[in-house]
């Protein structure tokens, strides 16, 4: 895996890059569609390419693992071939699924016992076998096992999980380090930043993962419910000590504004489940601010859902339309708010980075944001 920078904003931290994979080039600052199952959600995957233009989505190493379970994805050859999908994969390595499972999950230091969401059976995680875990499912980039921290978070608390966090990074990478990739081609590891919302941690953790010199970094633990000044405050503290010519990928995150304003501070790389779920819900999001399709303004709105949008969808479509299927729970409404987002999401990452590149960032950003969550 190879990362290079290509331009860098004057007036910000905003970069631009590309990331060469096995399975093709990421042009960054990238946002990575969420296809916990193995599918984005109501998408296609020639939707993703042509409608979306998603150039890597995301798999989750906890749901891959339960359903359809290794030996039919090792059978498969992979998760790429099993869905289908050409184009590069990133897998996390379910350590925010089994923080989440609060009421079926015991952590220790050899690693994390739970209860499966499906059918309560026993499982456990450790380093080595998540690492075993993502080299069956084949992600060109896969993720360090970790703890994520709840928000609010103890002192005392986020400072013995950070150092259990890199304790099992080094095992981690002692795992990886010592097997093969299954499929032909390489895959590459990150490790994660931890330590809350705390300054002094998250500079600890920020030092101690950049000296392992993976091929990329990524930042863990925030969008879980902090203000977004504590998760700003934090990503520049770390983004300030992770080696420049590295990728970063900031987990989880998030709005529009949110994916903006941590661009600017030097993160590459974004995932969120906010554009689809959401999506299913009748929340539209748009250059123009947010749209909330259920609402009784938009019955008679004839109007395409949105005018000023290349996708196909959004001219055929009209809102009034629209706002009846999601109403009357018809799948299509989930699919047709889903392709809308998406392709937000991907157009406003790729106008950040078109905008880096002229010099001009900082001002077509702090103009987007002011925009972005106005309520139509």
């Amino acid at each position: 895996m190879k990362f290079t920078l290509q331009a860098k904003d004057t007036q910000s931290k905003a970069r631009a890059g590309i990331l060469e994979t096995a399975h093709g080039p990421i042009e960054t600052p990238i946002f990575m569609p969420v296809g916990t199952a193995g599918t984005v959600k109501a998408v296609h995957q020639h939707e993703l390419v042509a409608d979306i233009k998603a150039q890597i989505i995301l798999g989750n190493t906890y749901h891959l693992y339960l359903r359809p379970g290794l030996d039919i994805l090792q059978g498969a050859g992979g998760l790429h071939r099993f869905n289908g999908w050409e184009k590069p994969i990133l897998t996390d390595s379910g350590g925010y699924q089994v923080y989440s499972l609060t009421e079926v999950r015991k952590i220790k230091e050899e690693g994390v016992t739970f209860r499966s969401h499906i059918d309560g059976s026993k499982h456990l995680f450790t380093p080595e076998n998540v690492m075993d875990t993502q080299r069956i499912i084949g992600a060109d980039i896969v993720m360090a096992f970790d703890e994520c921290t709840p928000y609010p978070c103890d002192y005392q608390y986020a400072k013995r999980s950070l150092d259990m966090t890199h304790r099992w990074l080094g095992r981690c990478c002692d795992r990886f380090d010592t097997t093969e990739p299954l499929y032909g081609y390489e895959q590459a590891l990150f490790p994660i930043v931890q330590g809350s919302v705390y300054r002094d941690l998250r500079e600890q953790s920020a030092e101690t993962i950049a000296a392992f010199e993976r091929e990329g970094n990524a930042i863990g633990g925030l969008s879980v419910g902090e203000p977004a000044e504590e998760m700003y405050a934090m990503t520049e503290v770390v983004c300030d000590i992770l080696p420049v010519e590295k990728p970063r990928y900031l987990m989880g995150v998030g709005t529009p504004v949110n994916i903006l304003e941590n661009i600017a501070l030097g993160i590459d790389m974004f995932d969120c489940v906010m554009p689809t779920r959401n999506a299913r819900n009748g929340m539209l999001f748009t250059r123009r601010g947010i749209i909330n399709i259920k609402n009784k303004k938009w019955e008679r709105d004839f109007s395409p859902i949105d005018a000023e949008s290349d996708l196909l969808a959004d001219r055929v479509y009209s809102k009034a339309y629209l706002r009846h299927l999601i109403r009357s729970q018809e799948i299509l409404g989930a699919q047709i708010a889903s392709l809308h987002n998406l392709h937000f999401y991907l157009w406003l990452v790729g106008e950040a980075r078109a905008h880096i590149v002229a010099g001009d960032f900082r001002v077509w950003k702090n103009s987007m944001v002011k925009q972005l969550d106005e309520r139509l």
